[in-house]
């Protein structure tokens, strides 16, 4: 039996959720997983795939989007550890906690990989020297063989990891590089398989390639838009700007007969400029495809094959302001190289799968993706790949927009008893748009129902927002004046750091109310066990905002399945709420009330909210009925 080295007594639907991955990853096969909260679906997928993968000699990657999901894995295959002896390790790429150089320069942060591996290079060149790295140096002269036994009898976190790297003096993400080769198990970020240049250094880094590699997708409801982002190219009005600095800095190169950088970049601002003007409605515009070659072939009579020309020669001449500042130790980067990488993209972009928008936060260009196809071929190339999430329908319609025609298909439902979860819904407020304007008494009442359930209940409770503007907007109204418990706000831009102290303190205070938003980072990653949080309340329902993307993405959506809406627009919709909602209920024991304010709920199955005329009252006595039961 497969399920040897599941590390527990099975709840219900374990057994045969193990044996499932287990059979599709002998087979070669993806699998496709929606699994409810309490089905463990770390340590099942972890479970199920280690038996062939350790008896075949294959590598399991593991994926996640935060760092709290990495360390869950870690502490899964520790227990697993136990029953048969394995080698993993996470892996984050380069970062303030993982390069001693960004560390000590906080401006490196702003590299992309690609900057930070050749600012990098040039350090290591330099090893033996006073301009090297003393913590890549470092490892030059260290036996391997004591570190390797630290993550094999320890099996760190990347945080953990390292600490323990730098208190020896040595560079943690170096050293990550050199041992996971021996790693049975690595615990990696998304784009260590979906972005091509990263995927490139990672299997090296591995020494093997896809077909060795059982793949495992955690929270995959958010792996389609990732995706597309992967695929999406903007350029900024401020890069723009910083594109001409440089290039007056070099003296203005001549990029074709005649014509200067500067010459291309006024045309780019002006066509920028135009677009604004001319496409921008609220937060984005379509432009047509074409925009930007015919304003190159109009003013500077540039045709598509000269235009052609002309980026490969800001990026040439990008490439020797990079090496320069490369050999001066500082990020080899170069604006007129990223102006003409993305001119070249934005030609190259196909009709079919990329539209063309004027976007307003930052006056920027984007060839937007609609496709995740193309991004999702490590999928189709590995040996085996497990996709799970408790919010994952409609199942079929992610297997086909990933091509992944052959998967297996599985639905396990939570073990919890549903009666510890209430789920009600306000009949008087609603965040739709054409209502709010035409009635001003909305948005005060929705207010008054978030403090009436704060001051009624003295629990740790969270508000999730349907957006940062409603948020702020209620903060600005003095929401948080309204109640003498303390707030925590999720705010846009935090770092890390930042995020995970305010989280672990709302979490110790006990009586803390927590504004959050639909769709981030605490309400899809973190979790709340016990007394952490027992009330969720949903301030609107957070449907996108109609624009641009958001219409092109619907007909892509039509033309591929004729229910676009749906599956654009109402199911990722859905999908936030029931994300932000499973934050409740994490153990057998836990008990939470989820409101949700929005009277539109009730038109919707999937959230199993039930009408409520006293959402006070209701939530005080689910909690007062609780608390006789236990008595």
């Amino acid at each position: 039996m497969c399920v040897h080295l599941f590390p527990y007594t099975p709840r219900k639907s374990q057994k045969e959720f193990v044996e499932f991955v287990n059979e599709c990853v002998k087979d070669g096969l993806p699998c496709i997983i929606e699994s409810g909260t309490g089905t463990g679906k770390t340590v099942c997928a972890l479970a199920g795939a280690l038996p062939y993968a350790l008896d075949k000699g294959k590598k399991i990657v593991y994926l996640t989007r935060t760092s709290s999901q990495q360390k869950q894995a870690i502490l899964e295959l520790r227990k697993i550890s136990k029953i048969r002896k394995l080698f993993a390790l996470g892996i984050q790429g380069r970062g303030a906690s993982t390069c001693p150089k960004i560390m000590s320069d906080p401006e490196l942060m702003s590299g992309s990989p690609d900057e930070l591996s050749k600012f990098c290079a040039e350090f290591k060149k330099r090893t033996g020297t006073a301009a090297g790295c003393r913590f890549y140096d470092n490892i030059l002269e260290t036996d391997m063989k004591e570190h390797i036994e630290f993550c094999s009898s320890r099996m760190p976190t990347s945080d953990e990891f390292s600490a323990y790297a730098l208190e020896k003096g040595l560079c943690p993400y170096e050293m990550m590089k050199r041992l996971i080769q021996n790693a049975d198990v690595v615990i990696a970020p998304y784009h260590f398989i979906f972005v091509p240049g990263t995927r490139q250094r990672f299997l090296g880094w591995l020494n093997t390639h896809l077909a060795n590699i059982i793949i495992i997708v955690d929270e995959a409801h958010n792996l389609p838009d990732h995706l597309r982002e992967v695929m999406t190219s903007r350029y900024t009005m401020r890069a723009l700007d910083l594109a001409e600095s440089e290039a007056k800095e070099w003296k203005d190169p001549e990029v074709f007969n005649g014509i200067s950088a500067t010459d291309v970049i006024g045309v780019v601002r002006g066509k920028i400029l135009e677009a604004k003007q001319e496409f921008l409605k609220d937060e984005d515009g379509l432009i047509p495809p074409y925009f930007i070659e015919d304003g190159l072939l109009e003013e500077l009579n540039l045709s598509s094959y000269k235009t052609g020309n002309v980026c490969k020669a800001l990026i040439e001449h990008g490439e020797i302001v990079a090496e320069t500042k490369k050999t001066n130790g500082k990020l080899p980067r170069s604006y007129m190289r990223s102006l003409g990488a993305f001119v070249q993209f934005w030609m190259n972009s196909e009709d079919e799968i990329y539209v063309k928008l004027i976007v307003g936060d930052d006056s920027a260009l984007e060839a937007f993706c609609m496709d995740p196809y193309e991004a999702a071929e490590p999928l189709r190339s590995c040996h085996a790949s497990i996709h799970m999430s408790g919010t994952l329908e409609p199942l079929t319609e992610y297997r086909n927009v990933l091509g992944l025609e052959d998967a297996r298909i599985a639905r396990f439902a939570s073990p919890f008893d549903p009666n510890n979860l209430l789920t009600i819904h306000a009949t008087d407020v609603t965040s739709r748009h054409e209502e709010l304007r035409q009635d001003d008494t909305i948005m005060p009442r929705m207010e008054d129902h978030i403090v009436s359930i704060a001051n009624s209940e003295k629990r740790n409770t969270a508000v999730f927002f349907n957006s940062y503007t409603t948020m702020d907007t209620m903060i600005k109204d003095g929401i948080c004046g309204r109640t003498d418990r303390k707030v925590f706000i999720e705010r846009k831009g935090m770092t890390n750091s930042e995020h995970q102290r305010m989280v672990d303190e709302f979490k110790r205070s006990k009586e803390g109310i927590l504004f959050a938003v639909c769709g981030g980072r605490i309400s899809e990653g973190i979790d709340f066990p016990g007394k952490e949080m027992e009330i969720a309340i949903l301030a609107g329902m957070p449907f996108a905002r109609p624009g641009a993307k958001q219409d092109a993405l619907q007909r892509y959506y039509d033309i591929r399945s004729g229910n676009g809406w749906e599956l654009a627009v109402l199911t990722p919709t859905l999908r936030k709420m029931r994300q932000a909602m499973g934050r409740l209920i994490r153990s057998e024991s836990d008990a939470g009330a989820a409101v949700i304010l929005d009277k539109r709920a009730a038109a919707y199955q999937l959230l199993a909210a039930k009408r409520s005329l006293d959402v006070v009252g209701d939530v005080a006595g689910f909690f007062s009925d609780r608390k006789k039961d236990r008595s």
